[in-house]
C-alpha cells in the first residue's frame, strides 16, 4: 500500500479511522503526534477513554498480550485503540500469530503498529505493508524543519528571522523533539521584545549543542577512538537517534570537504562566506581543516554512506552500525 504523508493522514482521519495503521520512521515527535491524532479520532465518542485504549512495547511485552487486547470488545465506546511500540523488535516466533490477526482484524479495534524501521524481508512485514495504512516519518530536510520551527514559534508568540532559524537548525539539527525543547527554552529566555536573536541562540544553544555538532567529529578526525565512543554513547543516552547521528557525521565530513576546497581557493574568509559556523567555533574549524587530509575526509564520506545504506537495509541494528562506523572513522 502506498504510504501517506502527514497531511494526507489528517485528511484521511476526517473521512474516518481505519482498522490497521503502520507508522514508520525515526521522526519520533511527529510520529507521536500522528499516534495521538489517530487515537483521538477513533475515541471521539467516548468519555471514559482509559477503558478503550491500551499500549504495548515489544521490548518488554509479548505480542500475544497486544493481540488479546485487540480482540476485546470496546467498553463505553464504539472503538478500541491498541498501540504497539518498537514493532521492529517483533520475534520470528510471533510472525504467524500476527499474520493471523492481520488477515482477520477485529472490526471495532484500531491497531497502531509503531517502529523506527521494519525488516522488510520478514513475511509478516510484507503482509503489514500490503494491508495496513502506512504513514512514514523520515528525518526532516532543513527547509521542512525550518517551516515546522516557524509554526512552533507562532504558537509560542515569539519571532525569529530566517538567519536565526537557519542558525538554530544548523546547531540543533532537524529532529523535531530536540527543536521543540530548544525553541521552548529560547522562547522562555527571550527578552521583552518577544524576539529570538543570534546572541541568545549562541548563548543558550551554541555551546550546549557544540557536543552534538562538533565534538564527535573532532574526536573522529583526531583518531581518538575512546573519546569518540564515549561521546557517541552520551549522545545516544541523551535520546539522539542513530539515523540522525549518521546524518550528523555525514554532514560534518561533507562540510569539511567543502571547507578544504574553499580554504585552498580563497582562505578563511571564503570558508566563512559559504560554511555556516558560530563565531566561537571558527578558529578550531580552520585548525581541523588544516590538519585533515583530503584522503581522510573522502574516506569518512564513503564510510558514512555505507553505514547509512546498511541501516536503511536493516543490516544489524542502527546502534551497532553507528558504533562500527565511529570505530572505523577513529582509526
Amino acid at each position: 500500500m502506498k504510504a501517506l504523508s502527514r497531511s494526507e493522514l489528517e485528511r484521511s482521519l476526517r473521512e474516518g479511522v481505519r482498522p490497521l495503521y503502520l507508522l514508520l520512521g525515526p521522526e519520533i515527535y511527529l510520529r507521536q503526534v500522528a499516534v495521538q491524532a489517530i487515537t483521538d479520532a477513533a475515541l471521539s465518542d467516548t468519555i471514559f477513554r482509559d477503558f478503550s485504549e491500551s499500549s504495548f512495547n515489544l521490548l518488554t511485552d509479548p505480542l500475544k498480550s497486544a493481540l488479546i487486547a485487540a480482540e476485546e470488545k470496546p467498553v463505553f465506546s464504539e472503538k478500541r485503540v491498541v498501540r504497539v511500540r518498537h514493532f521492529g523488535k517483533l520475534r520470528e516466533t510471533d510472525e504467524n500469530l500476527l499474520i493471523h490477526y492481520l488477515t482477520n482484524p477485529m472490526p471495532t479495534t484500531v491497531m497502531i503498529f509503531i517502529a523506527d524501521e521494519l525488516d522488510r524481508r520478514k513475511k509478516s512485514s510484507k503482509v503489514l505493508l500490503d494491508i495496513c495504512t502506512i504513514v512514514e516519518f523520515p528525518p526532516l530536510k532543513d527547509s521542512e524543519a525550518k517551516a515546522w520551527a516557524k509554526t512552533r514559534l507562532k504558537e509560542l508568540k515569539i519571532a525569529a528571522d530566517d538567519q536565526v532559524l537557519s542558525e538554530i537548525i544548523g546547531l540543533v539539527g532537524t529532529n523535531t523533539q530536540t527543536l521543540f525543547n530548544e525553541l521552548d527554552k529560547l522562547a522562555s529566555a527571550a527578552p521583552g521584545t518577544g524576539r529570538i536573536t543570534l546572541p541568545l541562540v549562541y548563548e543558550l544553544i551554541g555551546r550546549s549543542r557544540e557536543l552534538s555538532n562538533f565534538e564527535l567529529g573532532d574526536h573522529l578526525l583526531a583518531g581518538n577512538r575512546k573519546r569518540a565512543l564515549e561521546t557517541l554513547h552520551r549522545l545516544l543516552e541523551d535520546g539522539a537517534e542513530p539515523v540522525m547521528l549518521v546524518g550528523l557525521i555525514a554532514g560534518n565530513y561533507h562540510r569539511l570537504a567543502l571547507g578544504k576546497h574553499l580554504l585552498a581557493r580563497g582562505g578563511r574568509e571564503e570558508v566563512f562566506r559559504n560554511v555556516s559556523l558560530p563565531p566561537f567555533k571558527r578558529d578550531s574549524y580552520i585548525s581541523t581543516l588544516q590538519r585533515s587530509s583530503a584522503e581522510k575526509i573522502a574516506r569518512g564520506i564513503q564510510l558514512t554512506a555505507a553505514a547509512d545504506l546498511a541501516i536503511k537495509t536493516s543490516q544489524a541494528t542502527p546502534r551497532l552500525q553507528l558504533e562500527m562506523l565511529v570505530f572505523e572513522l577513529a582509526s
